[in-house]
């Protein structure tokens, strides 16, 4: 099997064992050249997000990811974990909700403007 999609199934069940919320992933492959993968998760709090945002990089880390780092380190809200061929969003579901990730992504881009 594609060790990228092993990876993004490894990813998706450390965030589902520590309870995220409405875990989605986004196929990035004809969208843009930046990863793969998207994945997108809520906490429940701030310590909650922390804690996804750190399991997921010793999980990646652990993978042999070892250029991945989190993004965001200062903020409350919302988390990016680096995973150099996946990106983990984690946000507070309001945050979320604001920046519409999943359907800024998940929209088809004419490939004309794929320059990311």
């Amino acid at each position: 099997m594609d060790k990228i999609l092993d990876l993004k199934q490894i990813v998706i069940k450390t965030l589902d064992l520590n309870k995220a919320q409405n875990i989605i992933s986004i196929d990035l492959k004809d969208k843009s050249s930046m990863a793969d993968y998207m994945i997108i998760a809520s906490g429940t709090s701030s310590r909650h997000i922390q804690s996804l945002s750190e399991q997921v990089l010793e999980k990646l880390k652990d993978c042999g990811v070892k250029n991945s780092k989190i993004e965001g380190k200062d903020s409350n809200e919302w988390k990016l974990v680096d995973g150099i061929d996946l990106i983990i969003h984690i946000f507070h579901p309001e945050k979320r909700k604001f920046y519409e990730l999943e359907k800024m992504w998940s929209e088809l881009i004419p490939k004309e403007k794929l320059i990311i």
